[in-house]
This record gives C-alpha cells, structure tokens and sequence, in this order.
C-alpha cells in the first residue's frame, strides 16, 4: 500500500508540473519578471467592494487621488500580474508580440476586485511607474481578436451620472454576472467589458483631451471610435486602462515598445498611424498636465474643467 501511495503522490504532483509548465509556456514570453515593479499587495488593502464604499460620494479630484493611491500602493488584484501574449502583423516577416494585462486595471483582490475608470493622467502615472503603458487603437483590436472570452457591452444610460461612483458599481456587477455566466477564468484575456484609454498621435493636438476607442460588439466592430472630444478630467464608467508592457519581443528578442512605435519600419505592427511621434514627451506632457491640474484643484486652487 504505501508504494501504491507513492505512486498515487508522484502523479498528481507530475500532473501539477505539467499544468504549471503548460501555463508558463502558454504565457511565454510574458513572464513574471514583467510585473515585478508593481508592489505587493498589502493583506490590509481594502477588496473592491469596500473601495467602492469608501469613494462613494466624495467630490472627483478626491476620488481620482484615492484611486491613484491604491493603484501605486500595489492594490490590484494578482491575476492582472499575470501578462498574455497578443501576436501582432508586422512588416518585413518580423515577429511582433506584446505582453498585455488579461482585464483593465482594478482594485482590489482576485476574489473581490473592482474594474475602477480612471483619468488619462491616473493610468500614464500608475503605467509608467509598474513599467508598463497604454495601448493604441490598433492593439486593441489585436487584442479582441485573439482574446478567448468576449464580453458582450452593457451600456448604460447617457447621462450626467456616467462619471458616477454608482454607475461604476453597477457596471462592474454586470461585468461580474457576465463573467459567472461564461465561467470565464480569471487570468484569461479578455475583451469587451470597457472602452480602452489609447495612445494616439492625436493627443499632441490635444494636450487636454483623453483618447478612448472600442468596446467591441461581438462581430468585432468597435462601439467606440478613435475619440479625443473629452477633456483630460474626464472618464466615464464605461472606460477601461489597460497595462501594456514597454517590453516587446521581435523573433523573441526583448526591444522597448516606445522605440518600436518610432520605428518607420515596424511601426505598423502596433499603430494604424504608422509612427507614434516622440511618444515619450507626449506620455510625459499628458502626465504632468494631469498631476499639475489635480493638485491644484485640491489645493483649492481654480482649475480649469474641460
């Protein structure tokens, strides 16, 4: 009996390794090193549910400033930390692959998350400083394609409460349902639940705007089109921040995706506009307009409101 257990032991554990190794290589090249600058969530950090309650009713520059600072404090959940790869066409026979979080930015843990909306600046903070940025509209395209689980868009009614905390909770309770219904793992990437934040050549003539695109109905068709009419203060429960790694791989070597936006020959792997132009001073400009202006609102000061 005891060999027969030993047995018994050795193949479950061998079935366990082989899962485990099946995963990293599905995951491949997106390891674990590429979400390693996104702090430890605390065992104190507050589930989704109870965030929701704590922003509930506070004025947006509060809300906007909490939302930051769970987000930089590492509360997200853990399976948002485990990157997919999403293979993009790319000029020239080269292979293109990105690394993208499964689901947009949420607070919270794995068993009671909150997908939160946030401004433009928020996510360019949170993104830079966990190595990470946003997509463009082409990725986000890419990114449906290829994403096993289709939310299908729930779409609330057009109103002044669209930027409310309460619409935001009663999206993310649908998305929730959603999920049950499609026994949707979490980990697995997704699309269709939100409208994507997006990088955009766009943007440099509107420093104060926010770029959102998609929502994708199940054909494939976005609900959203490339949009910069919003001003930079604005988001919407129907938005979404989804981290991109600044790491890439072409024929599996690793290469900085902002030098691959700039790259007149590749750069049609991850933008329909071919070049993001100094992608890096625009990400910088619209972060710092951002921080600027939410800092002076809550000093009291007057600011602007687009």
């Amino acid at each position: 009996m005891p060999r027969r257990t030993d047995v018994w032991i050795a193949t479950i554990a061998l079935a366990i390794v082989s899962k485990s190794v099946g995963a990293a290589a599905l995951r491949a090249p997106c390891d674990e090193s590429l979400t390693r600058s996104i702090p430890v969530r605390a065992p104190t950090a507050p589930g989704g549910h109870a965030f929701g309650q704590q922003i509930r009713g506070l004025p947006d520059d509060e809300r906007e400033a909490r939302i930051r600072q769970e987000l930089l404090s590492g509360n997200i959940p853990n399976f948002l930390r485990r990157l997919v790869p999403v293979r993009l066409p790319a000029p020239l026979q080269v292979d293109v692959v990105i690394c993208a979080a499964p689901d947009y930015l949420a607070i919270g843990s794995d068993d009671d998350f909150l997908l939160i909306p946030m401004r433009l600046g928020t996510a360019l903070t949170a993104a830079s400083q966990f190595g990470f940025t946003l997509p463009t509209p082409h990725m986000v395209d890419a990114i449906y394609a290829q994403a096993p689980v289709h939310f299908v868009p729930q779409p609330l009614p057009a109103g002044d409460e669209m930027r409310s905390t309460e619409y935001s909770l009663h999206h993310n309770e649908l998305i929730g349902a959603q999920r049950a219904a499609l026994e949707a793992p979490l980990g697995t990437l997704s699309a269709g639940d939100k409208k994507d934040l997006v990088l955009t050549n766009r943007l440099w003539s509107h420093l104060d705007r926010v770029a959102i695109y998609g929502w994708h109905l199940t054909e494939g068709k976005p609900i959203q089109s490339l949009s910069t009419v919003h001003g930079w203060r604005y988001a919407d429960y129907s938005h979404g921040a989804r981290l991109i790694s600044t790491q890439v791989f072409i024929d599996d070597r690793p290469e900085s995706i902002f030098e691959l936006m700039q790259d007149r020959r590749l750069a049609a792997a991850l933008s329909g506009e071919g070049t993001i132009e100094n992608v890096l001073e625009l990400i910088k400009k619209l972060d710092a307009n951002a921080r600027d202006q939410i800092a002076a609102a809550l000093l009291g000061a007057p600011s602007r409101k687009p």
